[in-house]
């Protein structure tokens, strides 16, 4: 058994579970790519409730000024691991979160159809923790255990004119040598 094992109802074992409204059916109940995000919010800025604000809707636009720039985008996420790698899910993995956008992987158009999506707390400029790779290495796990994955991507694989997380900082080495 592993720490995030995936149950039945696309559910991570050992995550904390808050609900966003940002989803949608799967078109096929498949799962095979893994694409791989960063985020903060405020930009740069760690350990806050911007994240689960902005993906259950509840943004401020008030409290800084980049949230009056976003605070009305429908996303999510299924995961976010954040910089102390604590596992948070948002969507089950048997459903459709709204993370990756106009993006495309090997001629397939709307990754989100495919894929799940990890939001990793951070950013282009930073490096991240090792306690998230730990973290991110048992989820990949179990979701390789549980769905038929092809490939591990960042956001900026799949949608290469308009991202670019993971970001540089991103150790790809650390995922690739332990899957």
């Amino acid at each position: 058994m592993n720490a995030y094992d995936i149950d039945e109802y696309g559910l991570a074992m050992n995550s904390l579970f808050i609900a966003s409204p940002n989803f949608d059916l799967r078109p096929k109940n498949e799962v095979s790519l893994i694409v791989i995000h960063n985020i903060s919010l405020p930009p740069g800025q760690y350990g806050g409730e911007g994240i689960i604000e902005l993906f259950t809707n509840q943004l401020n636009p008030s409290k800084h000024p980049y949230y009056a720039e976003i605070y009305s985008q429908k996303v999510s996420a299924h995961f976010l691991i954040r910089r102390d790698g604590k596992l948070i899910q948002f969507v089950s993995c048997l459903n459709r979160a709204w993370h990756a956008g106009v993006s495309n992987w090997h001629n397939r158009e709307r990754c989100n159809d495919f894929s799940v999506g990890i939001e990793m707390e951070g950013s282009d400029f930073e490096i991240f923790e090792s306690v998230q790779y730990q973290t991110l290495q048992s989820l990949i796990t179990s979701l390789t255990n549980t769905y038929t994955i092809q490939a591990i991507v960042g956001h900026s694989d799949i949608a290469p004119d308009r991202k670019t997380d993971p970001g540089p900082y991103f150790d790809w080495q650390r995922i690739i040598a332990s899957h």
